[in-house]
């Protein structure tokens, strides 16, 4: 089928049907997003996908505006037989006229396969992470003690009553408001929705997610090293499943914690921004990200 026949279109909302057909795309491309992943981009974004003449879902790419500075790019999946005749693009330009056109920076992560192809898009290099998988709790994290917080400081879970402070001390570190995200977020993984305090002040705090294939800690946000490893000890102290963290490359002390709690490389990422100098978030606290898809 010539890419012509198929139908491009903004999806406004998904059906099962369709939840169905993306949902294939990522198992085929065993990614770990799940319906619920789907349901953000919608509410939140923009997804464009191209449908078969009879109406199945067979490519996609989406974007999520953060506040009035730049917008993610992600989700860029084709399916196996339609690859290599160019949907992966033509998607992608069509995402990149939007953000265009709201005077929005794409931003995207990128595998070591899809560098090349957003490279020659004019998407520029920006940072580094890797993922890093823990299969299940084992032996080898028993035998690590818990790594307490520093003087003064204390790791607690977060309640409501956190939230507005908690979304301003993220907006920060970030560099944009995301709290639609992080709401979606909630109650998905509530043994590690965790935040450090000093006095009453916020430090730190993490998130996470169920996946399709593993959970996900991140976002991980922190004053200092010792922090995050700190509220990391206390996450995967309620995990004994598979876990994945995306952990910046900057960060080889917090690597090197889970990596003797059993972690190891799965893949690296590059963070790429097309038509900026610089990142917008800050170096020193962003220690994980929510994920690939979400930034």
């Amino acid at each position: 089928m010539e890419i012509s026949e198929l139908h491009i279109a903004v999806k406004s909302s998904l059906t099962s049907a369709e939840l169905d057909d993306v949902g294939a795309l990522v198992a085929e491309a065993r990614w770990n997003q799940t319906a619920d992943d789907w349901r953000l981009f919608i509410q939140r974004g923009r997804v464009h996908a191209a449908h078969t003449p009879e109406g199945r879902i067979i490519a996609t790419a989406a974007t999520l505006p953060y506040g009035d500075r730049f917008a993610w790019v992600s989700m860029v999946l084709v399916a196996g037989q339609y690859r290599r005749r160019g949907l992966a693009t033509l998607l992608m330009r069509r995402a990149m006229d939007d953000l265009s056109a709201a005077r929005l920076v794409p931003v995207l992560d990128a595998t070591p396969d899809g560098r090349p192809v957003y490279l020659a898009l004019g998407f520029t290099d920006c940072w580094g992470f890797h993922r890093l998988r823990r299969e299940r709790q084992g032996a080898q994290d028993a035998a690590c003690d818990a790594v307490c917080a520093p003087a003064g400081v204390v790791i607690r879970a977060v309640t409501d009553a956190d939230w507005l402070a908690l979304r301003a001390y993220d907006a920060a570190a970030f560099g944009a408001q995301r709290s639609p995200v992080l709401a979606g977020l909630r109650g998905r993984l509530p043994a590690v929705e965790l935040i450090a305090e000093s006095g009453n002040r916020i430090v730190g705090f993490c998130m996470g997610r169920d996946g399709r294939i593993a959970a996900q800690i991140g976002p991980l946000v922190a004053e200092s090293d010792a922090i995050a490893c700190a509220i990391l000890s206390c996450a995967l102290a309620g995990i004994d499943a598979p876990v994945f963290v995306d952990l910046a490359d900057a960060k080889g002390e917090v690597r090197t914690f889970l990596e003797a709690r059993g972690f190891a490389p799965a893949r690296p990422f590059t963070r790429m921004l097309l038509g900026a100098p610089t990142r917008f978030d800050d170096p020193a606290r962003t220690f994980a990200v929510v994920g690939p898809e979400f930034g």
